[in-house]
């Protein structure tokens, strides 16, 4: 079983989903500094997909500095992963779209929705 989840989307390359999926496995603290990350083959097999469509998506999330290759050990996520901001956001859209279209069904306002995430971020030590 794989430590994150990959949702396949018609016309998105299958390489893609699987670089989003981890990068949002490590901004929801999903997949952690120093986690051993599948093999190329384990991914092929779990994800049924080409080994060759594995590989690129590890090679561009290893080129973005989320994965690193350790002699004698395999790969594992980088101790210090570098999203940025645009890339924390789009990691959680689905996440945010949900709670936005939850709330909006509610008849929570924008400003009693910011105040509620506010209160909750603070109880959780900022």
């Amino acid at each position: 079983m794989l430590p994150f989840t990959v949702h396949f989307r018609s016309g998105v390359p299958p390489y893609e989903e699987i670089v989003f999926a981890v990068k949002k496995a490590v901004v929801l603290r999903q997949l952690k500094p120093g986690d051993p990350f599948p093999s190329v083959r384990k991914l092929s097999q779990e994800l049924s997909l080409n080994p060759n469509t594995c590989q690129k998506a590890v090679a561009a999330l290893t080129a973005a500095g989320l994965l690193e290759v350790r002699p004698g050990v395999g790969t594992v996520v980088c101790e210090r992963p570098v999203l940025s901001p645009k890339e924390r956001s789009a990691a959680l859209r689905e996440a945010i779209e949900a709670l936005v279209v939850e709330s909006r069904q509610m008849g929570i306002t924008l400003s009693e929705l910011h105040e509620a995430i506010s209160e909750h971020w603070k109880s959780l030590g900022e």
